[in-house]
Order: structure tokens, then C-alpha cells, then sequence
């Protein structure tokens, strides 16, 4: 078979896979803030704490140091997102991600009135945080997007 040729689709586990649930996980130095700006950048929300804890830093002081501040989740409150949970990793980000979200802020819109949406939700990013990186301009095959860092430097788009 050559490169070019297309593999006919197999079906794994049995005669028809159901549709799974999934998170997005992010590593990254202090997840609690960065959860914090994604709940802001997307309308999600925090969990509570833990049975047992009146909040996130009672349930934090109650672990040992080096698992304090660990990780940190956030969901959509409608259900309908995938959770995003955040994890600490040692090593810094040294370069691009291979995979980014897109926030879909200008859906349907094109020309001067996506830009304009797109420019508005950039300037609400930048006061929390994130970093412009540069427009990518309509051409022939898709709408203008912005490229954009959060507040650890992870890429995404405004679209």
C-alpha cells in the first residue's frame, strides 16, 4: 500500500465502539491559576472542595507538601464540555504544542465583524493574562483566527 492510499476504516472492540468521554489535560507549573484563567477564557467552573473541606487551601494544607497544589479541575457547568484538569509538572514548556484549543468566539460571522468579535475577546484575554501572538488573516479557505498564549505560555486560537 502507498501513502496515498486509504486504509478502509476498522472497527475496534467489538462491532460498534460507543462514544467516550474525555478531559483535556494541561501540564503545567501552578494549576490552580491556570484552571482559574480557563474557567474565565471558557465560562467553566471550579469544583468544590473535597467532602470534608470548607475550601480548595484547607484541602490543600491537609496533604503532604510535595503533593500540595498538584492539580486542579474545571468543567463546563452545562455538562455539555469536556473537563479540563490542570497537573504539575517539573519542566517548563520549551515548545509549541502539538495540540491547542480553539475558542470559537466568532462562529458564523466573517470579515470586519469577525475581526471585530475576535479583537473584543483578545482585549478580555490580555487584562486576565494571555498573550496575543498574531492574526492569521481570511484567505481563500478560512476566516480570519487569532493565535494566542495563556498565562503559561500554551497556545490557542480565538476562532
Amino acid at each position: 500500500m502507498t501513502p496515498c492510499q486509504i486504509e478502509p476504516p476498522r472497527h475496534y472492540g467489538g462491532p460498534m465502539a460507543s462514544i467516550k468521554q474525555f478531559q483535556v489535560t494541561f501540564d503545567c507549573a501552578e494549576p490552580e491559576r491556570v484552571a482559574r484563567f480557563w474557567c474565565e477564557v471558557l465560562g467553566y467552573v471550579a469544583p468544590p472542595p473535597p467532602e470534608g473541606f470548607a475550601t480548595w487551601d484547607d484541602f490543600n494544607c491537609s496533604l503532604p507538601p510535595e503533593d500540595q497544589d498538584a492539580w486542579f479541575a474545571c468543567s463546563d457547568p452545562s455538562g455539555v464540555g469536556p473537563r479540563l484538569y490542570f497537573q504539575r509538572v517539573p519542566e517548563g514548556k520549551v515548545v509549541k504544542n502539538r495540540l491547542h484549543l480553539d475558542v470559537r468566539v466568532g462562529t458564523g460571522l466573517v470579515g470586519e465583524q469577525r475581526l471585530a468579535v475576535l479583537e473584543a475577546e483578545c482585549a478580555r484575554l490580555i487584562a486576565l493574562g494571555a498573550v496575543r501572538v498574531r492574526l492569521l488573516p481570511a484567505d481563500g479557505d478560512n476566516e480570519s483566527c487569532l493565535v494566542m498564549q495563556d498565562i503559561e505560555g500554551n497556545e490557542f486560537c480565538l476562532d
